[in-house]
This record gives structure tokens, C-alpha cells and sequence, in this order.
């Protein structure tokens, strides 16, 4: 079983109104046209502009709130549509655009799930190469924790994974007790004090030879 990420990370579950991520319908009119918005951003998000080129220029011109997300449809648009190429595919690309692929996928799951969704998911193959990636762009706290992680992961995997029987009962009955837990929190207070999406900003702004195709 794979437990699917719908909406990027920089929409918060507490955006849609509920903690399983679906959207409410709020009869009060204050919050539909809070909800209006909420789907209108949405929207615009999955309308975006996909480029598969980069050019100094594009991301030059790309605002810093975009840029991150510009870059990885970048590199999502490179992946082959066999799911088992993408990580050779992947380990074929600049250690820059590695680096931000592979944050990105830890940001995405951890917000959505917790470490326990990352290691489940297929975007826990990226695992070993998230503590160099962080520590790339700088975030050397982020890389320190998810060194740890995966220390932690690798010493308990077998009895997570044995309550992972297929079934949505069975990975949310991994979560019982599950020393990765604890590790959540500090992943999220640790993003806020170290920045992390100003990091990969300013890293991507100096390394701008690393993301570009022509």
C-alpha cells in the first residue's frame, strides 16, 4: 500500500479544515469565502507552469516563494514513468538537484505523516542521501537529525514494518509506539529555526549552474 501525498507541503492540512486533509464546506459565509480562496490557490498551484528547460534567466526571473517548486517539477519532469527508474534516474542529475529533490521529498511525507509515512512511501529510497542533502544546503541540524533517523529506523525497521501488513489499519497501527514519533517535532521546530526554504533559496541563487539545462 502506498500512501499518497495530494497536496504539496506548502499547504498546511489546517488549510482544508480537517486533520485527514479533505476539504469542509463551512455554511457560515465568512468561512466559504475563506474556503473560495483556499480552492482558488489550490487550483492555481496545480495549473502551474511546468518548465522542462531551465535557463539562468527563468530562474533568475522566478519569485523566491516559486523557486523551489520550480525546480523540482523540473526534475519531476525528467523521471521516467517507471516508478522503479526514478532512483537511478535521480542519482544521474547535478548533487544540487539531488539535494533539493530528496528534501523535498522528506518535507512532503514527514509534514503529511511523520518519518513513519517517509520510510513506508517509495520516497523512503532516498533515505541514505537525505543527511548529505541537508547538509549541502546548509541546514547542518536537519542533517545531524536525519542522520539519527535513519540510525533509528534501521535499528527498530523490523518490528515497524511488521504491523505494515498492507492494510490502512496496519500502517496506522504502526504508529503505536513507534520510536520515530518523537523525532516528528523535532524535524518541524528544527525547519523553522534553520529555514529551510530560505536555505535551498540562497543555495540554488549560488548554484545556479546546478539546476539549469541550457
Amino acid at each position: 500500500m502506498q500512501v499518497v501525498i495530494l497536496i504539496p507541503i506548502m499547504f498546511s492540512l489546517a488549510m482544508f479544515g480537517s486533520s485527514n486533509g479533505t476539504i469542509k464546506v463551512n455554511k457560515s459565509k465568512e468561512m466559504s469565502t475563506s474556503n473560495d480562496e483556499n480552492i482558488q490557490i489550490i487550483q492555481k498551484y496545480l495549473n502551474r507552469k511546468v518548465y522542462k528547460d531551465l535557463t539562468k534567466e527563468i530562474i533568475n526571473q522566478t519569485p523566491d516563494d516559486q523557486l523551489t517548486t520550480v525546480i523540482f517539477d523540473n526534475i519531476s519532469s525528467k523521471l521516467p514513468k517507471d516508478n522503479k527508474k526514478e532512483y537511478k534516474t535521480i542519482l544521474t542529475l547535478s548533487k544540487g538537484r539531488q539535494a533539493i529533490y530528496t528534501i523535498w521529498c522528506v518535507e512532503g511525507e514527514v509534514n503529511n505523516g511523520g518519518f513513519n509515512q517517509f520510510y513506508f512511501n517509495s520516497s523512503g529510497q532516498y533515505a541514505h542521501l537525505a543527511p548529505e542533502a541537508f547538509k549541502l544546503v546548509g541546514a547542518d541540524k536537519l542533517a545531524e537529525l536525519m542522520q539519527r533517523t535513519n540510525n533509528i529506523y534501521e535499528t527498530n525497521k523490523k518490528s515497524i514494518k511488521r504491523l505494515q501488513d498492507g492494510t490502512l489499519e496496519g500502517f496506522n497501527e504502526s504508529y503505536k509506539d513507534n520510536p520515530l514519533n518523537k523525532l516528528d517535532h523535532e524535524f518541524y521546530e528544527l525547519s523553522k529555526t534553520e529555514d529551510l526554504n530560505q536555505l535551498q533559496i540562497s543555495f540554488i541563487k549560488n548554484n545556479i549552474d546546478q539546476f539549469i539545462d541550457k
